[in-house]
Order: structure tokens, then sequence, then C-alpha cells
């Protein structure tokens, strides 16, 4: 019996058992290189695919409006450690004067009415700082501005969350008024006290309401009450001065129009 080799020829031949193993060890080797192969790729993959998952968790609607809400509390809770309200008081700081002042309030201006600071009170400050012209500009400024950061930041960070809450028919009403007519609601909101500054901001941002329209109604609606609390800071010193009872009647009138308007739009609203 021949075992691995046949004399007679001198050729070596292999044993089915010995070719068997030598496949099944080439097998292996192939299996095991495809691994390492194929192993870098599946852990490119996996971590790609959580990376993919995690960015959309952090960009969802919800995620956006939870962020929103976090910087709104954060600002808000600034304000009441900083209390900007003590420049009524004790005035602006002597190192600043000028136009780098203006333009430091004007930027403080923004800020602050994004963090829910009243409009009366940063106008009053205007008008006592800068006197009537210059706290007029300057009020106007940071009023734009700041409506600019919170449409922004509403548009963003909100509007996917909020419009599908959009069911109730007073809301509807709301939005359709807003997205259709932008710029003659915004005038509207601007020249009559009575909606809140920030929350008409946040409003125009939830709904289809161009930058534009928002921005040039805000600016123009804008000019008539601040400028009246402008004055009225500016000659708070003399309460009873024509200048100061002028810019008062100002401030009433149009804040007693106002409640007249949004009283029957509200009816209006309702009947839709």
């Amino acid at each position: 019996m021949l075992d691995a080799t046949t004399r007679s020829g001198g050729t070596a031949t292999a044993t089915p058992q010995a070719a068997a193993t030598e496949l099944s060890v080439a097998t292996d080797l192939t299996v095991a290189v495809e691994l390492a192969v194929a192993a870098p790729a599946v852990l490119t993959a996996a971590r790609i695919g959580l990376t993919t998952r995690c960015t959309r968790a952090l960009l969802s609607p919800w995620s956006r409006l939870s962020l929103l809400v976090v910087l709104l509390a954060a600002a808000a809770s600034s304000v009441l450690l900083f209390e900007p309200q003590r420049l009524l008081a004790d005035g602006w700081p002597p190192q600043l004067g000028g136009a780098a002042a203006a333009v430091a309030f004007a930027v403080a201006y923004g800020l602050c009415t994004v963090a829910f600071v009243p409009r009366p009170l940063l106008n009053l400050a205007a008008g006592a700082l800068f006197g009537s012209q210059l706290g007029l500009g300057t009020a106007l400024v940071g009023t734009v501005l700041g409506a600019g950061v919170a449409f922004g930041l509403g548009r963003i960070l909100g509007q996917d969350a909020l419009r599908p809450l959009l069911r109730t028919r007073w809301l509807k009403a709301a939005d359709g008024q807003l997205s259709r007519h932008g710029f003659r609601s915004m005038m509207v909101a601007r020249l009559f006290p009575g909606v809140p500054f920030w929350a008409a901001n946040y409003c125009a941002a939830v709904s289809r309401m161009g930058w534009l329209p928002f921005l040039l109604a805000t600016a123009l609606g804008s000019i008539p009450n601040t400028a009246a609390y402008a004055v009225a800071g500016a000659r708070a010193s003399a309460p009873t001065s024509p200048a100061f009872l002028v810019a008062m009647g100002f401030i009433a009138v149009p804040a007693l129009v106002g409640a007249v308007v949004a009283w029957r739009k509200r009816h209006h609203l309702r009947g839709r």
C-alpha cells in the first residue's frame, strides 16, 4: 500500500485526506480574510447609521422647539439677574458715549426684547438717556433688530413643531390672517398696543408670513408709539410740559383704539 507517493513514478501524489485538509485550511483562510476586510466596513456603516439617527433626533421639530424654550428661559433669567431697568435710575455707564453708546444700547435693546423685557420701559430709557431724536432712532433700530432675531428663532426652531397644532378654528383663522395679510396684520399689531411685542414676533414666525413684510411693518408701525415713549422719557423731568402731555396722549389714545379693534376682531375671528 502506498502512503503519500508512488515510488515507481517518482511523482508525489497527495492522499484524499491530505487534499481535504488543505482545502479546509484554504477555505478557513479565505473566510478569515473576507471577515477581516468586511469588519471595518460593517463598523463604519453602523457608525454612520448611529450618527444619522442622532442627527435626525437632534434636528427633529420637537428637539428644536425644546432648544428654543431653553434659550428663551436663559434669556429671561439673564434679564432678571442683570436688571436692565436700572438704566432709568442709574443712567448709562460713563465710559460709553456718543455713537458707541447708541450702538450698544440698540443691540442691548434688541436682545432685551427677545428676553421679554417690555418695550415701553426700553423706549422710556432711550428717551431719558439720549433725548427725543437720538432716543427714537436707537429704539427703532433695537426694535427691528429684536423683532428680526425673535422671528428667526421662531421660524427656525419652532415653526415645524407648532404648525401642526393649529387645529382649532380660532387659531386657523389667526394663522390665515397673518399668512395672507402679513404686512397689514403686523402694522395693526405694531400701531395699536395690546398685543405683546414678543407674542406678535413668535406668532408671525409660526405663520407663513415673509421676512420683508414682517420687518417693514415692524419698522413703520413702531414709529408713533416709540416716538411717544421716547419723548415722554426725555421730558420725564418736566411732567407738566406740553411735550410730555402730548406724548402721554399719543400713548393713551392708540391703546384705547387698539382695545376696541381687538374686541371687534375677536368677534370677527369667532364668526368664521
